[in-house]
């Protein structure tokens, strides 16, 4: 379980710091749980727990499969032990939203998830970007690259023994198909996470219909809308042995026909931007995996237990 610390990496490569927000990326303090004694962060919690709440649990019908899971995980996993949960991405608002369902500590601002949030949605000035800091969201640059600086936030989150959640496929997708090649950034935290992570995979359905991306004249509508089903699928914690995948990766012979994009070796095996390739990508691999078996599991069940 337990690997060498791994330094934050940070170089002057373009995938590294292309497109970065000075905005989002200096409001950092406004997410530390001191800030203004955690107050602030406490009330934006609350109120988008309470949203969330009303939403999913009051204004539309939510299923849940195996949320014992997740609950265990939240409250009783290992002192100091990170948790990656991943989830498909159905619309802008799965985060908050699929949070809100019966008995989910939703408005608990210490319980509360971290998650990574795209920064050209919610970091577009400084007043979102002070309230999506307060809501733990790490502002990520789409098309930046997996070592772009604000990847480290999520690191430290992680090092420090926390909840972070990720959309791995990296955008919405309301369509009802397979789930699609993950990015790679999930993959690159998990291994360079200084304890490896326990890997819980959510797979939902329905938020399609409560903030579809084209309800009138092509657009989202202005609030969620009602009276719509959803399917909340928690999987089973995946205890990747990234250990013996780093040492496969060190032996495993890697084509040199990609462009290089730059990537820093990282410690402390050493890892090369071909081995990393291999490893982000087997891992993604087994991670998508799992998630449209959940995906499946969810098609074909015709009532889930709440």
């Amino acid at each position: 379980m337990s690997q060498q610390p791994i330094p934050p990496l940070t170089f002057g490569s373009r995938s590294a710091t292309s497109g970065t927000n000075p905005v989002a990326s200096a409001m950092r303090w406004a997410g530390k749980a001191d800030h203004a004694g955690g107050l602030p962060r406490m009330l934006v919690i609350a109120a988008v727990g309470a949203f969330a709440k009303m939403f999913t649990s009051f204004l539309n019908s939510t299923q849940v499969h195996n949320a014992e899971t997740l609950h265990r995980l939240v409250h009783f996993r290992s002192p100091g032990r990170p948790l990656i949960t991943v989830s498909n991405h159905m619309s802008t608002l799965d985060d908050p939203l699929m949070w809100g369902y019966k008995d989910f500590p939703t408005m608990n601002a210490k319980l509360a998830r971290w998650v990574l949030a795209a920064e050209d949605i919610c970091f577009r000035n400084a007043i979102y970007s002070y309230l999506f800091r307060l809501g733990k969201c790490i502002p990520i640059t789409r098309g930046g690259g997996i070592y772009q600086e604000n990847m480290n936030e999520a690191l430290d989150v992680l090092t420090n023994g926390g909840w972070l959640h990720t959309f791995p496929e990296g955008k919405v997708c309301q369509e009802n198909i397979p789930i699609r090649r993950l990015k790679w950034g999930t993959a690159s935290l998990i291994v360079r996470a200084p304890i490896t992570p326990l890997v819980l995979p959510i797979i939902h359905c329905g938020f399609e219909k409560v903030m579809p991306e084209k309800y009138k004249f092509g657009r989202r509508p202005p609030f969620p809308l009602i009276n719509k089903n959803i399917k909340v699928i928690v999987g089973e914690p995946l205890e990747l042995d990234v250990e013996s995948l780093r040492r496969k990766a060190k032996t495993m012979s890697h084509e040199s026909s990609f462009r290089s994009l730059g990537w820093p070796e990282i410690s402390p095996d050493g890892l090369g931007e071909g081995a990393q390739r291999w490893l982000y990508s087997t891992i993604s691999d087994q991670i998508r995996s799992v998630m449209e078996k959940l995906r499946y599991f969810g098609m074909t069940a015709k009532k889930l237990q709440v």
